[in-house]
């Protein structure tokens, strides 16, 4: 067997840490741009060379973060997508000796990276596929902490324009995808550079997990001005310590304090990640699904109150929904605009049609936010691709074995 590159003598391990090192310390005072030319030349002094590519926000292609690189790779027909796809280590084919190696941020996927290694490397070494997803993983680290600072990898992650609203409304929200030890939550929002009044938001602290949908009225900049004040309000008041009611009303104080008529709906919800118990609050919303064992359980109904905004309207007191789940289970919540969906006949994307893409994803095996993904782009499918609303999906599966399937296995 071929040696590995980066094993067998000391001094090659002191050159791979030199490099790690180098990567880190250069970082700190970096813009985006001096990021890729400080990871290409620790990479050169180890004999490798990378080539990275982020995914666009619709995740549909993984476009060269450097141009020269060549043209964008398709996530759906590609070795760099299925990479992508399914979070694993896959080798090129074609070239150099290299590896496509999935880039992310904990467990957010932000697209891939091509290592190309010295002639004659073993592409199934154990060694060498752990140091390429070690570099990987400081690499999305690094892009990552570096998107506040810097429009270059913004840029590079978009096909089209963005609205003014949708560049408000992507600003304010939490990655798309979070795993810890018994819980993921994945989301995506179509159309990703129109998106005026959808948003979602989500915490998750010790043993509870924070999740919210919104959907604001219209489609406008006014939209997602009043999709703003309803996350920022309810973040404000899960902050301060308070629970779905004290949340819910503070939103409705201060959007019904805005000029004109403006209103969101929302699915407020709080799942405790040791029993299980997930407490929910609906303004107006449609109601989550749940999802067990591969198959639609319910759809969970409450009392709803008004929407966010109108709460005034209500004489009592809203009530909050309680559900028990099962280890295994996956709560999916979602705007009208997944379910009202049209194709050229006026038919619906619906309900079932949903339900049945979420069973289906999930007795494959796929996980959250790669079952988000596949669903979004059928509800794109079925309005030709274009989404005449605002569609957002969150996913949230509760299990011990809820990560698995997001990180490579060696």
């Amino acid at each position: 067997m071929t040696a590995s590159p980066f094993a067998g003598q000391p001094a090659r391990e002191q050159s791979w840490d030199a490099a790690l090192a180098e990567i880190i310390n250069g970082a700190h005072v970096a813009s985006a741009d001096d990021l890729v030319d400080i990871i290409d030349g620790a990479m050169t002094r180890l004999g490798l060379s990378l080539q990275l590519y982020l995914v666009d926000l619709a995740q549909r292609q993984l476009n060269p973060v450097r141009p020269q690189a060549g043209p964008p790779l398709g996530v759906d027909d590609s070795l760099a997508g299925r990479a992508f796809r399914l979070v694993e280590i896959i080798p090129a084919d074609a070239g150099q000796p290299g590896l496509w190696v999935p880039l992310v941020d904990g467990t957010e996927r932000l697209g891939v990276v091509r290592v190309v290694l010295p002639a004659r490397a073993d592409l199934h070494d154990t060694e060498i596929r752990e140091r390429c997803w070690v570099l990987a993983g400081l690499i999305g680290h690094l892009v990552a902490g570096k998107l506040p600072y810097s429009d270059r990898f913004h840029l590079v992650r978009r096909t089209r324009p963005m609205s003014v609203a949708a560049e408000l409304l992507w600003q304010l929200l939490p990655p798309q995808t979070f795993a810890c030890s018994h819980l993921v939550v994945a989301a995506v929002m179509e159309p990703y550079d129109r998106v005026g009044g959808d948003g979602y938001d989500y915490a998750v602290d010790a043993d509870r997990a924070h999740l919210a949908v919104f959907d604001a009225v219209g489609h406008d900049v006014a939209a997602g001005l009043t999709t703003a004040l309803a996350l920022a309000a309810t973040r404000n008041a899960r902050r301060a310590g308070q629970g779905l009611y004290a949340a819910a009303a503070q939103a409705d104080q201060v959007i019904a304090g805005q000029a004109g008529i403006r209103f969101v709906t929302a699915l407020l919800a709080d799942l405790d990640l040791t029993t299980g118990v997930l407490r929910y609050l609906n303004a107006g919303h449609p109601p989550p699904v749940l999802i067990r064992r591969g198959q639609m359980i319910k759809t969970l109904h409450s009392p709803v109150r008004p929407p966010l905004g109108l709460g005034h309207l209500s004489p009592t007191s809203p009530q909050v929904g309680s559900e028990q789940l099962e280890p295994g289970d996956r709560v999916l919540l979602h705007t009208d605009g997944i379910t009202e969906a049209r194709d050229l006949r006026g038919a619906e994307f619906g309900v079932d049609r949903l339900v049945d893409l979420a069973e289906r994803h999930h007795r494959g095996g796929l996980p959250a936010p790669e079952t988000l993904r596949r669903i979004t782009h059928a509800v794109l499918d079925h309005q030709r691709g274009h989404l005449q609303d605002d569609a957002t999906l969150l996913l949230a599966e509760w299990a011990p074995s809820a990560p698995a399937g997001l990180l490579p296995t060696f």
